[in-house]
Formats: C-alpha cells, structure tokens, sequence
C-alpha cells in the first residue's frame, strides 16, 4: 500500500466508507435520498466504479472490495472526482449481501471480472453458484439486473450453464467480443490485463426473473 493510499483509509473513509456489521443499511439514510442502487462486487482500485458513479448522478453507488490498496485508491478518486453518491465497504460480498443489503432493494449488481479460479478443483471457489444466484435474485428489485463479465473462456462456459439452470433470472442480453463491445459498462484494469494476453471478453445482462 502506497502512502497515500494508507492515508486516504485514514482521512476519507468517515465520508465514503461503510463499516461492516449484521444490522440491515438504511440506504435513504445513508445516501440522504429515494434513488436506484448499483452494488459492484470486487471493485479493484475503484477506477471504473468512481467513474460509472461521477457519470450517473441520479443513481447510488455501492463498492465491495476486500483489498485495501484498492479500496485506498479508489478513496482518492473518489474525492477528486467530488461525487457524494459513492459508499465503500471493506468486507466479504457474500456477507455484505446476506447481512447488511435489504431484501429487494438493489436496482443492479455489477460482478465485472471476478476471480476465475481456472484449476478445476476450485472451481467450487467461483461466486457464481446457485447459492449466489438465490441471494442476488433476492436484493435485487422487481426487474432489476445482474450484470457479469469475464475473460475466461472456462468460466464464460461455468456461468452460462449456471444460469441457464437457474430460474431467478432471465438472459436479457449476452456478447461476445474483443473489448470492443462492452455491455453498459466502462472498461476496467482486468479486463484490458486479458485483452493483452489475447482473451476474449464475454459480458452478460440477465434480469430478475
């Protein structure tokens, strides 16, 4: 962690940053205001997320991410930018979907680029699982929509197959492209590391069933 960043967690985390705990948010407390809320699971170093936020003023922006480093450069973007629609929390998404997000409440979550796991005895690691897809279904909003991208073939496979199985959502657009097309999204720092390495990009758009 750079020192910046490692000041940024000091000094800017009581504006942006959201403390873990069991209790359910109250995101019109939070925010100040009714508005549609975009969960982004992993954000990285927050470089697509401050900007999807700076770009869509009418919506409330949520970050999960684990990695302080990234969460610490996301922080200072975050006041350059000078958006107040951004929060942050620094703890496992699952746990932070299960506990902390109310049920129905979600207009979107994005899960752009997650872990691929790609040795086949961790394949049970990956985060998209049936037990993932019944919480997602279950904050999300009457339409709301689950966004997903990855630059593994095998996983592209995975998550077609997983939801395809599942019941909770509806397949509302799927492509398939060279990081020429991204779906509703902005590019982001792992996918421009796959494209480099001559991956391919999927990006899908399912909605609540």
């Amino acid at each position: 962690m750079t020192a910046s960043q490692a000041k940024a967690l000091e000094t800017l985390w009581p504006a942006f940053g959201i403390e873990y705990s069991g209790d359910t948010l109250d995101f019109r407390d939070l925010f100040g205001r009714d508005a549609g809320r975009v969960l982004e699971i992993g954000f990285g170093n927050g470089e697509t997320l401050v900007s999807a936020a700076a770009l869509c003023p009418d919506l409330d922006f949520i970050g999960v991410e684990v990695h302080e480093p990234g969460i610490g450069h996301c922080l200072i973007r975050a006041r350059e930018a000078g958006i107040t629609n951004l929060r942050v929390i620094a703890h496992d998404a699952i746990e932070v979907l299960r506990d902390q997000v109310p049920d129905g409440s979600l207009a979107r979550i994005n899960l752009l680029f997650p872990d691929p796991w790609p040795k086949k005895r961790h394949h049970k690691r990956r985060i998209v699982q049936p037990a993932f897809l019944e919480l997602a279904a279950l904050k999300l909003a009457p339409g709301g929509s689950l966004h997903i991208a990855t630059d593994w073939a095998d996983y592209a496979d995975h998550i077609d197959e997983t939801l395809a199985a599942s019941d909770l959502f509806e397949l509302d657009e799927r492509r398939e492209h060279s990081g020429d097309r991204p779906l509703d999204r902005q590019t982001t720092k792992f996918e421009a590391r796959g494209l480099k390495r001559g991956h391919r990009i999927w990006d899908w758009r399912f909605r609540k069933a």
